[in-house]
């Protein structure tokens, strides 16, 4: 066996996890204890970033280490370049075994391929990954293990998501929302217990031997429904209110044309059995239980992580793990009168960041500087001893672990956002621009924020005066030069990424050279 084989990977994403719900970084209600746990052994980076969202996009910056801007797999269902590789491509190559628990997002390229090849659409599995378990949108496997334990799946999977029969009646008379009633099944059945155990029943089959494994959770990700205890786990009167920067989503919608498109729907899978249409409907108790109910599948996901590090240990196998757990993406969770991944909104984009290195120098340390998902790839390739692919725009985090910073670490945070539609071209219709125009980039600082729209006006605002970005300053002439010199990083920033695989390289007549 390859020596390197003797090192174990685990790579755990849970989805739309909001970066700041983490007991660990004193957040007013939501309890982490195994994540907490996990940091004081580990390194936790609380300035981490997605590049991009949906959840497609964004998982193929976290597996190709590429910006949005070279990979352009920018929607689900926008096909990943066949010519790219990623993570597990490049173990694989070296003689690893990179196993999948969940899901990648991941869209095929389809040139050269049946369309009978394709039928799984965005929910395919990146290349280099073997199928272990894999749960896409229909959750097929997790139906039939809850078919096979007597539960009714004859709803599908949305419709095994409903409130069990007769509990929203009791939790309506309690008060609360019918998102607070439970479904059908228990947390151990839930998807989350299910993709837990397949995975330990897994380890259990490995004998000493090194394994990489990709665990890729659910949840937090709607529908807003959580199985006992974890449905009633935090109190709606509890939990920190939206933010807004008005009154109704009608006044928010004046601080950007795009927002105010966005507005005009709730966002992705909201209470989807009795919330249809804007969001001006939705209540104030929707929003708070909604908000609770999320809190309790976080700590739910939490719950089963600490499961996965106990048996770790009791197996002797912690010491000898590379584990990273991180999230694809955030969730407006009803700030700016939005629910769901879009847009500027650090809401949407930063995320939970906890990394473990066997070996490492200062265990419960806390990074501050700006970290992005498309480090995650050369990190793993470098702890394993790979080389690290040209195509990658990210950086090793070992050093971090090691004791160190990186020489010219970033000093910003970057994400794209393309809300382009290729079924429907009402958004473009609405804000008189194109489809290649649906387009935002967005550079954050320490201090400031830029919003660059391809057609539409620029975003700026001063973070420090105005934390939650309730006030666009990019008109204000105060600010003109403040203005000019983000849009002049914004260039150089996506000019110093352009994709460059084949740029190092110089051929002469008879020799290659390359640096």
């Amino acid at each position: 066996m390859n020596q390197n084989n003797k090192k174990n990977v685990l790579l755990i994403t849970a989805d739309q996890w909001r970066g700041e719900c983490l007991s660990l970084l004193g957040h007013p209600c939501v309890q982490t204890p195994s994540l907490d746990a996990l940091a004081e052994d580990a390194v936790a980076f609380t300035s981490h970033f997605a590049q991009c969202a949906p959840c497609g996009p964004s998982r193929t910056s976290l597996h190709t280490g590429m910006y949005l801007q070279n990979h352009r797999s920018v929607r689900n269902g926008t096909p990943l370049d066949a010519r790219h590789t990623n993570v597990a491509l490049e173990a694989r190559r070296a003689g690893h075994d990179p196993v999948l628990f969940g899901y990648t997002d991941t869209t095929p390229d389809p040139r050269g391929r049946s369309v009978e090849s394709l039928a799984r659409g965005y929910e395919d599995v990146l290349p280099g990954f073997a199928e272990e378990a894999v749960l896409g949108c229909d959750h097929q496997p997790w139906l039939e293990d809850l078919k096979a334990k007597g539960y009714d799946v004859s709803g599908g999977f949305e419709g095994i998501f409903n409130p069990r029969p007769g509990s929203e009646a009791e939790y309506d008379s309690n008060g609360g929302h019918v998102s607070a009633a439970p479904p059908i099944y228990s947390a151990e059945d839930s998807p989350t217990g299910f993709l837990t155990n397949r995975f330990l029943d897994y380890l259990k089959t490995r004998n000493g031997e090194g394994w990489f494994a990709h665990v890729s959770y659910l949840r937090p990700h709607p529908p807003f429904i959580a199985p006992e205890p974890y449905n009633t786990m935090y109190d709606p009167k509890d939990v920190p209110k939206p933010i807004h920067a008005a009154v109704s989503p009608e006044e928010e919608a004046h601080q950007h044309p795009w927002l105010a498109a966005a507005l005009e729907t709730t966002g992705d899978w909201l209470l989807p059995w009795h919330v249809d249409g804007s969001v001006s409907e939705i209540s104030e108790l929707d929003v708070l239980q909604t908000r609770a109910t999320y809190y309790g599948l976080i700590s739910k996901v939490d719950a089963y992580l600490g499961r996965i590090i106990q048996h770790l240990k009791d197996s002797g196998e912690y010491d000898n793990t590379l584990i990273i757990f991180t999230s694809d993406h955030g969730e407006m969770l009803g700030d700016r009168w939005l629910f769901g991944k879009r847009g500027w909104f650090d809401e949407g984009y930063r995320v939970p960041m906890i990394v473990r290195a066997p070996g490492m120098t200062e265990p419960g340390k806390t990074v501050t500087s700006f970290t992005e998902a498309i480090d995650i790839m050369p990190t793993v390739l470098e702890w394993l001893g790979l080389d690290i692919p040209r195509q990658c725009d990210g950086r090793s985090l070992l050093p971090f672990l090691m004791g160190g910073t990186p020489d010219n670490w970033r000093t910003e945070a970057h994400w794209e956002y393309d809300f382009r539609d290729v079924e429907d071209d009402a958004v473009e219709r609405k804000l008189g621009i194109g489809l290649d125009q649906c387009t935002m980039n967005v550079i954050r600082g320490e201090r400031y924020k830029y919003v660059h729209f391809t057609n539409l006006p620029p975003l700026f605002f001063d973070r420090q005066a105005d934390p939650f970005e309730l006030t666009n300053l990019a008109d204000d002439p105060a600010y003109a030069p403040l203005v000019m010199e983000y849009a002049q990083k914004m260039l150089s920033w996506r000019m110093s990424n352009d994709e460059r695989t084949l740029t190092h390289i110089l051929v002469k007549p008879g020799e290659v050279m390359s640096r």
